[in-house]
């Protein structure tokens, strides 16, 4: 690490890569934001190599690169895709992940209440305390490892949404475009898959949520139990293959009542199994994005990655668990 403290004692970055995503939703829209993000971190003191992605999977080979070649800090500006990526690209490696929010929803950022200004964020960046986290990952049937994830993982309903998520409308409506492809699905029934929990049972619904946040989609809180500090999951299923059920299930999450909902069930987790029910095809999404079809195994890998969090998230987060 070639991280030093400058005269006020906090830590000034030298050797700093800032991954983004040229196509994040922000970015796209204001085309001098990063040249004002680079202004930003170099007045506080750190010294940045911008590097820009290209296309699908670049931000892993970049963090990678990142790593590899002695940076003490990946920077990523753009949404949960791009940072999903860099992950890949850094676990078990030191080097901190700090996240400046520019993509559509910024489900991480908003989990760590740093707001969607990624110019706060990045005059933050000194002040932001490394902690040493889990993460989730995905393997095939066989063992395979397949992807990881930091912050969630969706089977059934949401990756489905996902997965019918028109480009063209995300760009041009932002979070509105996953409302209209989730409504696209009413009039036909939902495909289902079985969750075994390690227990010798399994379990039927329409959708099922691991996650290691609270925050879902940058507006909503699903997964109530869920810390970015605890090494362990928290998942949330969703019973019934008729749509309208799920009108119920959000006036549940709207209000924070959703443990009391017939039909969702709460638990923490650290593996389990998703598997198909019958011929359907069941999808599977990562962080907001796609991440292939059902079966897939998923499981919490502790120890994995390093990532700066605001001070006062991390005293809440801490206060939380300890009373």
């Amino acid at each position: 690490m070639t991280s030093r403290k400058g005269p006020s004692g906090i830590p000034n970055y030298l050797q700093a890569t800032l991954i983004y995503n040229p196509n994040a939703g922000r970015i796209r829209r204001h085309m001098r934001l990063v040249p004002s993000l680079l202004r930003v971190l170099e007045q506080q003191g750190h010294h940045v190599t911008p590097k820009a992605t290209g296309g699908p999977k670049d931000a892993t080979e970049l963090a990678r690169h990142a790593v590899t070649e002695g940076a003490d800090v990946v920077i990523v500006a753009g949404g949960d895709g791009t940072i999903n990526e860099a992950v890949n690209g850094m676990v078990g490696s030191k080097v901190p992940l700090a996240v400046l929010p520019a993509g559509t929803a910024n489900v991480l950022a908003m989990e760590m209440r740093m707001g969607g200004d990624p110019h706060k964020a990045a005059r933050m960046l000194s002040e932001m305390e490394p902690q040493r986290i889990g993460i989730g990952l995905v393997k095939d049937e066989d063992g395979t490892p397949r992807r990881y994830f930091l912050a969630m993982a969706g089977a059934g309903f949401d990756a489905d949404v996902v997965a019918r998520l028109d480009a063209k409308l995300k760009n041009s409506l932002g979070k509105v475009a996953y409302y209209i492809a989730g409504f696209q699905s009413l009039g036909r029934t939902l495909p289902e898959l079985e969750v075994d929990l390690g227990t010798g049972t399994r379990k039927r619904c329409s959708f099922a949520l691991t996650s290691h946040v609270r925050n879902y989609g940058g507006d909503l809180e699903i997964a109530l139990g869920a810390s970015l500090l605890r090494e362990q999951f928290e998942s949330v299923l969703f019973e019934g293959s008729n749509p309208w059920v799920y009108f119920n299930y959000l006036f549940g999450v709207v209000t924070k009542s959703t443990p009391k909902i017939k039909g969702v069930t709460m638990l923490p987790t650290n593996s389990m199994a998703f598997y198909p029910v019958g011929q359907d095809i069941v999808r599977l999404q990562l962080d907001g994005e796609e991440a292939g079809n059902l079966p897939a195994r998923l499981e919490l890998v502790p120890d994995a990655l390093t990532l700066l969090m605001p001070p006062a998230f991390v005293r809440r987060e801490r206060e939380r668990w300890t009373t």
